[in-house]
C-alpha cells in the first residue's frame, strides 16, 4: 500500500481521535457509548505510527464531542489528537488534555463514597498526571488510572 492510499475514507463531518495508544481504541469507544449512538464510526487499530510505532485512530461521523466526553479520553489516552472536521478539512485540531479538577467525569470506585448513595455528582482532583493520580474531593481516597476506567 503506497503512503497515498487511505485504510478508511475520509468524514465530512465530525470528529477523529488520533494517536490513541494501541490497544486503547476499543476504550475510547466504549468511553463514548458508540455503540449507542446512531453515527456512524471507525476503530482503527494498531495502525503504523512515526511518532508511536503503533496507534488507534477513531473516526465519528456527524458528532463534535463535548468537554466531559474530552476530559473521559484523556484518563485513558492523554497523548491523544483530537480533530474536529467539517466539510472534508481539519477545522481544529488540539492536543488533548486532563483538566486539573474533573467534575461529572467518572464514578468515584469507592462504594462507601457519598457520590455513590446521594445525589452529588463527583469530583475529582488530579494529583500527577504520570503516573495518573486522582484525589476524590469527598471520600479523599487516591485512585490511578486503572482503577478510575476499569
Amino acid at each position: 500500500m503506497s503512503e497515498k492510499e487511505l485504510l478508511v475514507r475520509k468524514i465530512e463531518n465530525g470528529t477523529v481521535i488520533d494517536h490513541i495508544p494501541a490497544g486503547f481504541g476499543l476504550k475510547v469507544a466504549s468511553l463514548l457509548n458508540l455503540e449507542k449512538t446512531h453515527s456512524t464510526s471507525v476503530i482503527l487499530m494498531n495502525v503504523e505510527s512515526k511518532k508511536l510505532g503503533k496507534k488507534d485512530v477513531v473516526k465519528v461521523e456527524n458528532r463534535e464531542l463535548t468537554e466531559k466526553e474530552v476530559s473521559k479520553i484523556a484518563l485513558i489516552a492523554p497523548s491523544a489528537t483530537l480533530n474536529i472536521i467539517r466539510d472534508w478539512e481539519v477545522v481544529e485540531k488540539k492536543q488533548i488534555s486532563l483538566p486539573e479538577i474533573l467534575e461529572e467525569v467518572i464514578k468515584c470506585p469507592n462504594k462507601n463514597c457519598i457520590t455513590n448513595y446521594e445525589e452529588i455528582n463527583s469530583k475529582f482532583i488530579v494529583e500527577e498526571k504520570e503516573p495518573l493520580k486522582l484525589r476524590c474531593y469527598f471520600c479523599e481516597r487516591v485512585f490511578t488510572r486503572e482503577e478510575v476506567t476499569s
